[in-house]
């Protein structure tokens, strides 16, 4: 594929209309290219759909274990308890299939929500174009797709939208069991004697449940809590929870592309500056320099971009002067207008 701009095709083709790109003789102009987000987007939704309809399944697997396993446990009083630890398993396993499923389903709808907001929603209201970096955004996630919600937060949500009622009527029923079978006892004791599993006591038994519910709880809570309130706890603390996070897998809706800081060295400054300003619409900054072997004066543009622009950098800089050198190099945080904002002070 070879990327063109549109000044280049249009004197290329003598239209007035532009192409984007070229492949093997076949050009691809505005309409064209409109045409193939619109064909994307189905293709995504169409995705996103798929995934929606596997989360309603292992719910729907959920409810009828639970349904079946409180019609046999409550049938006859012989009907050990355990049981219903069998179908407390088998409803946490629902729970892990159902948030790694819904792990990708938030990947196929955060593709659509960001052509919905930054593409088709840029077309309706003013300054009718879309924001600097949305398709970066994009192939980003098309490039090297991650999961915009981390495993803790996947299963919080699940848990706290779906699986907190099953587990919820579990519990109760296990203890009203404990409670009525094999016969009635109203002695707390003798209820936690009970819920011994084999030589196990009903103490362990209650504890790991306990323990078990407790964590699904802490996470349902966390998944639910806004982005203003994690950014109200203190910088210290934030930054170790975004190292735990981080490890877990990324937590923001939006993944950030990686950053590269391009230096350009020229004697053509301005005309390069003004095509990375047109066409990457990123800011660049100018610092003055000598050519330690020439002794000419040079330009020294310096340029923050994401890591899908550089190949399109590196082409602006040799078309405008085939004499430059580029130096890129990785960027480990950049803040400011077009990459993340500056935090307040902690």
């Amino acid at each position: 594929m070879t990327g063109q701009t549109a000044h280049g095709d249009a004197e290329q083709s003598g239209e007035g209309g532009a192409s984007a790109w070229t492949f093997r003789g076949y050009r691809l102009d505005q309409a064209h290219f409109t045409t193939a987000m619109v064909h994307f987007y189905r293709g995504e939704m169409a995705r996103a759909n798929v995934w929606r309809t596997r989360l309603d399944a292992t719910t729907n697997w959920a409810v009828i274990t639970v349904g079946a396993m409180l019609t046999f446990v409550f049938g006859a009083p012989q009907h050990p308890h355990f049981m219903l630890l069998l179908a407390f398993l088998l409803v946490l396993t629902f729970l892990y299939l159902e948030a790694r499923r819904y792990r990708y389903y938030a990947l196929w709808a955060y593709r659509v929500r960001l052509m919905e907001t930054d593409f088709f929603a840029a077309m309706l209201a003013p300054p009718f174009h879309p924001s600097s970096d949305w398709a970066d955004h994009l192939v980003e996630s098309l490039l090297q797709p991650v999961f915009p919600i981390a495993w803790w937060e996947a299963i919080g949500r699940r848990f706290r939208r779906n699986y907190v009622w099953l587990i919820a009527l579990l519990l109760v029923s296990w203890w009203a069991k404990l409670t009525i079978h094999p016969q009635l006892s109203l002695n707390v004791g003798a209820v936690v004697e009970r819920a011994a599993v084999g030589s196990v006591p009903g103490v362990w038994v209650m504890s790991v449940v306990g323990a078990v519910c407790g964590t699904l709880v802490v996470l349902a809570v966390a998944s639910s809590l806004p982005l203003s309130w994690w950014k109200a706890v203190p910088r210290s603390l934030r930054r170790l929870g975004e190292w735990v996070w981080r490890a877990a897998g990324p937590s923001s809706l939006r993944p950030a592309p990686r950053e590269q800081l391009a230096t350009i060295i020229t004697s053509r400054g301005q005309q390069v500056a003004s095509l990375l300003l047109t066409e990457l619409g990123r800011g660049v900054t100018e610092l003055k320099g000598t050519g330690m072997y020439t002794g000419e004066k040079r330009s020294v543009l310096l340029c923050a971009v994401t890591d899908v622009q550089v190949s399109h950098l590196e082409e602006i800089a040799c078309r405008a002067d085939p004499k430059a050198f580029v130096i890129v190099s990785p960027a480990g945080e950049v803040r400011g207008w077009g990459f993340r904002p500056f935090e307040p002070p902690g």
